[in-house]
């Protein structure tokens, strides 16, 4: 069953990987554009980092469009000023917030009981949240803190999450998709393989750069290799990266002077938070991308990754290095 209807878009459950790269949306196309005529009334989706910029934009208009929008936000206060913005122009929108701090193995544990306690379906997954360019800074667990928000806390939800999606989609019949927000900065990480296992956490070896790229690409590597293994499973739900273009949003914070120069000597190539928010939304929502698993988007088409982003050798060891990692926060390690 293919509860994502869209009107007149030509594409369907047999869409392939070369049509979605040539669907008619791109660099420009907001939101709301990618998810027009989409009936998500039936289907409930996660969002963590909810509480602003692309985020937020994604919850807004996946409630327009009918879903029951879950957020999942560090600032709950925040959260709940987007849910009222949200509701003063779609009255009927179903948004409920819950605190989740990814950095912290404990309160994604938390997170994740608080809403399987609720006794909803689980269609959608949208690991959104993130923090870019910080200075070094150890998570409460010991971890990079860019590591530990951006795939760690991650990696830990949607284990955790799974067996839900997974009976969501039993059930039901409604394809569950996953979908990791990664970046084009994915290209710039650390030298010699990728990802630093040995030094993630080395001070002395911290670049606030190549700790994001590193991060980002653990994004890719771990929708490529939930991907396999859900692929093996037969299990009905999909898991993808994206990029959603450079996006004004508070994400640069920390890199104020940085992220001034870099917007004005790119303003051109910035895009608004409505058009950032595309990618997200036509990959968790859109019939074209039903059967599709594994890959990355960037303006609402499948792009290619750098060669590590490819490597299923990488992908595997991040796997198991993330695993061992949260195995004291989690009962049993999903697929």
């Amino acid at each position: 069953m293919n509860i994502l209807r869209a009107i007149g878009n030509g594409f369907g459950w047999s869409s392939t990987a070369e049509q979605v790269t040539n669907n008619g949306f791109g660099w420009s196309s907001t939101a709301e554009q990618v998810t027009e005529g989409i009936d998500a009334s039936r289907l409930t989706a996660i969002i963590t980092g909810g509480s602003s910029g692309i985020g937020a934009e994604t919850a807004r208009v996946m409630a327009m469009r009918g879903a029951h929008v879950i957020i999942g936000a560090r600032n709950t206060e925040a959260a709940e000023s987007v849910k009222q913005s949200i509701l003063q122009t779609t009255p009927s929108a179903r948004i409920d917030i819950i605190h989740l701090e990814l950095s912290s193995q404990k309160s994604v544990r938390e997170f994740s009981d608080r809403f399987l306690s609720m006794n909803l379906p689980l269609n959608i997954l949208i690991n959104n949240a993130g923090v870019m360019y910080g200075p070094f800074e150890l998570s409460e667990d010991d971890m990079e803190m860019q590591f530990a928000t951006n795939h760690m806390g991650h990696f830990l939800l949607t284990n955790l999450l799974l067996p839900k999606i997974k009976s969501t989609a039993e059930e039901t019949g409604i394809e569950g998709r996953i979908v990791n927000l990664s970046s084009a900065d994915h290209l710039t990480t650390y030298r010699g393989g990728g990802i630093n296992f040995e030094k993630i956490n080395d001070e002395a070896a911290y670049n606030a750069k190549f700790a994001y790229g590193q991060s980002k690409l653990a994004n890719i590597l771990h929708a490529n290799e939930l991907a396999r293994r859900l692929r093996e499973e037969g299990a009905n739900v999909t898991a993808n990266s994206v990029h959603p273009g450079l996006t004004m949003t508070n994400l640069g914070r920390h890199s104020t002077i940085i992220a001034a120069v870099l917007r004005a000597t790119t303003r051109f190539f910035w895009k608004s938070v409505s058009q950032g928010a595309a990618t997200t939304c036509y990959v968790a929502l859109h019939p074209s991308v039903e059967g599709i698993s594994g890959k990355y988007f960037a303006d609402c088409n499948i792009k290619e990754t750098t060669a590590n982003g490819r490597n299923e050798t990488l992908a595997r060891r991040l796997w198991n290095y993330s695993e061992e990692f949260s195995v004291p926060f989690i009962s049993v390690i999903i697929v």
